[in-house]
C-alpha cells in the first residue's frame, strides 16, 4: 500500500515520493472546459491548496506527472502557459504597511522564477498588472493566475477590524487589477475558506464564477464514498464503516457529500481511533465570542433556515454568525426548502466529530466548566439517559449550572435567562453525541428538546419561574401531547419538564413522568 498523503500539498512530492493521490483530475479537467474565472470557498483542510498545486501543474506542462490519472490523455500537454501563483497564508500581515511591502517581495521573486526583470516600480498593484503582462510578452500565452488563502490576512486579523478593514481594501486593489486584462488571462481561480461580500472585496473583480455551491464541482474537494471504496478499502479492512460515515462524512455543497481528507488520513494513520482530528486543527474561539455577543440561542443550530444573501453576507463589521459557521465548516447544507420562487439553504452539523466537539468547546466558553468536572459527569449523565435515571440527569445538569461563575452573568443574560440556560444544557447534552433535535416540530406545537436513544425518548420542556400563576412545563407536555410523535417508535417514552429560577440560577424544580404506552 502507498504511503498517505498526511499533510502534504505538493501534487510533485507525493507522486514523485510514492504516497497515495485520490485522482480529481476529471473536476479540474471539467473546471477547465467550463469556464475561465472562478471562485471556490471550502473550510480549511478540505484540499484547496493540493487543488491549487494540481492545477500549477496542469497548465506548466508536467505531463509525466499525471500518468494513469483521468486527465492524463485529454489535456493538451504540448501547450504551456506561464502561472503566476500567489499563497497569502506566506505573507505576514501584521499591519498594512508590512503587508503591502511583503505582496511586493513575493512577486518579486515570481518575476524571478518567471525569468522577468525588467518590471519597474515599488507598488504593488501596478506591479502585479505588469508582471501578467510581461509574463504574456515572454511566453507568447496568456497567464494563469492562481490565488490561494485569498482571505487569510483578513481572516487573521478579524479581532482587529480596522487593520482588517486596511488589509481587505488593500487586496480588493489587488485583485481589482485582474478585470481590466481578460486579454492577457488564460485562467483565474481564487480560492479560500470564507466569502467576502461582493459590495466591498469583489466589487472591482465581478466576473468570477462562485462554484462553492454548485453540485457538478461539490466533490472538487473531499473525498467521496466512491474515493473511499477505490482508493482505502484496503487501509480501511476491519473499520466500522458505517461509524466512519457518522463521524466523518456530511459536508456537502449541494451535490454528493464528502470526507475531510484530513479526518481519513489520520483516522487510518493513528489505527481506527475515533477522535476531532480536523476540529483539533483550529479553534473557534472568535465565533464563541461573537455567540455570546450576540446571545445567540445554540439549540438553533440543528437546524438553520438560509439565503444565498445570508450566507454571502460577510464582511470586516457585518457578520452573520451562520454565514461563518457555515463557510469554516462547522456546518453544512443539510438539504434545500422552496418559497414561492425563492429557494433557501437548511444548514445543520455536518457529522459527529463536529456536532460532539463544537458544542463542547461552547458549552466551556459559555459555562467555565472545568474540565475535570466535564469529563466526570459525561459518562454518567449518558449512562443515565441508558437506563432511565432521570434523577441522576438533573443532578448532574444542576451540577453543571452550579459551576457557572457568577461574573459570566449580566443584566441582559439575567433578563434572557432561559435562553442562557437552555443553550448551555443544549451544548452539553449535544456533546454526548445522542440523536438530540432542539425545537422539535410537532403537530400541536414545538418541543424544546427531544432526546433520542435506540429504545428510549426524552421530551423536555424548560420553563422560567414568573410570580405569576403558569402551567409547570410537565404539564404543558402532557396537554400538548408532544410525546405522540415517537409511539410506536420506541419502547419507552419519558417526559421532563424543567423550571429554572432567576435568583438560584440553577433548576429549582423538575417532574416527570414515564409513559405507560400500553394505555396511549
Amino acid at each position: 500500500m502507498k504511503k498517505l498523503p498526511i499533510g502534504l500539498n505538493s501534487l510533485k512530492n507525493i507522486i514523485n515520493e510514492g504516497f497515495l493521490y485520490v485522482d480529481k483530475t476529471k473536476k479540474l479537467y471539467e473546471l477547465l472546459e467550463h469556464g475561465r474565472y472562478y471562485f471556490l470557498s471550502r473550510p480549511r483542510r478540505f484540499g484547496k491548496t493540493l487543488t491549487v498545486d494540481t492545477l500549477k501543474h496542469i497548465f506548466e506542462g508536467n505531463k509525466d506527472l499525471f500518468k494513469g490519472l483521468y486527465i492524463y490523455d485529454k489535456w493538451n500537454w504540448d501547450e504551456k502557459f506561464p502561472v503566476i501563483r500567489v499563497d497569502f497564508s506566506q505573507i505576514p500581515s501584521k499591519n498594512s504597511s508590512l503587508f503591502e511591502k511583503s505582496i511586493l517581495n513575493y512577486l518579486k521573486e515570481i518575476a524571478k522564477d518567471l525569468n522577468i526583470d525588467e518590471i519597474e516600480g515599488d507598488f504593488y498593484g501596478n506591479y502585479f498588472r505588469e508582471l501578467i503582462k510581461k509574463a504574456f510578452e515572454k511566453y507568447q500565452k496568456p497567464v494563469v493566475v492562481l490565488i490561494d488563502e485569498y482571505d487569510k490576512p483578513i481572516l487573521d486579523n478579524i479581532e482587529k477590524p480596522e487593520l482588517a478593514e486596511e488589509i481587505r481594501d488593500l487586496l480588493s486593489n489587488f485583485y481589482g487589477v485582474l478585470k481590466g486584462l481578460d486579454e492577457y488571462l488564460r485562467f483565474v481561480l481564487l480560492t479560500g475558506v470564507t466569502k467576502f461580500s461582493k459590495v466591498n472585496l469583489f466589487s472591482k473583480l465581478n466576473n468570477l464564477e462562485d462554484i462553492t455551491v454548485d453540485p457538478r464541482f461539490s466533490d472538487i474537494c473531499g473525498y467521496t464514498e466512491d474515493d473511499l471504496d477505490r482508493y482505502f478499502s484496503e487501509y480501511l479492512k476491519g473499520a466500522n464503516r458505517e461509524e466512519i460515515r457518522k463521524w466523518y462524512n456530511g459536508y456537502s455543497w449541494l451535490g454528493e457529500r464528502v470526507y475531510n481528507p484530513f479526518d481519513i488520513l489520520l483516522f487510518i494513520s493513528k489505527g481506527f481511533a475515533f477522535r476531532p482530528y480536523w476540529f483539533e486543527t483550529g479553534s473557534p474561539t472568535f465565533l464563541i465570542k461573537l455567540m455570546k455577543q450576540k446571545k445567540y440561542f445554540i439549540p438553533e443550530l440543528e437546524e438553520i433556515e438560509a439565503t444565498d444573501s445570508m450566507l454571502g453576507s460577510f464582511d470586516v463589521y457585518t457578520m452573520e454568525i451562520e454565514a461563518l459557521l457555515w463557510q469554516t465548516g462547522y456546518l453544512t447544507i443539510k438539504g434545500t426548502k422552496q418559497i414561492g420562487g425563492r429557494e433557501s439553504y437548511l444548514l445543520s452539523f455536518p457529522n459527529l466529530e463536529v456536532k460532539i466537539s463544537l458544542n463542547e468547546f461552547i458549552l466551556k466558553q459559555l459555562s467555565n466548566v472545568q474540565p475535570n468536572l466535564y469529563s466526570t459527569s459525561i459518562e454518567k449523565i449518558y449512562n443515565g439517559f441508558v437506563s432511565g435515571d432521570v434523577e441522576t440527569i438533573i443532578s448532574i445538569l444542576k451540577s453543571l449550572l452550579s459551576a457557572i461563575p457568577y461574573t459570566n452573568f449580566t443584566k441582559n443574560e439575567i433578563d434572557s435567562y432561559e435562553g442562557y440556560y437552555a443553550s448551555v444544557i443544549y451544548a452539553y447534552l449535544a456533546s454526548l453525541g445522542v440523536d438530540l433535535i432542539a425545537e422539535d416540530i410537532t403537530n400541536k406545537g414545538r418541543i424544546d428538546l427531544t432526546i433520542l436513544l435506540p429504545d428510549k425518548a426524552y421530551i423536555i420542556e424548560f420553563k422560567v419561574k414568573s410570580e405569576k400563576e403558569e402551567k409547570d412545563p410537565l404539564t404543558q407536555i402532557k396537554e400538548k401531547r408532544y410525546f405522540e410523535k415517537y409511539i410506536n417508535k420506541v419502547k419507552d417514552i419519558y417526559l421532563i419538564g424543567i423550571t429554572f429560577d432567576k435568583e438560584e440560577r440553577n433548576i429549582t424544580e423538575y417532574k416527570s413522568e414515564k409513559l405507560n404506552l400500553d394505555s396511549k
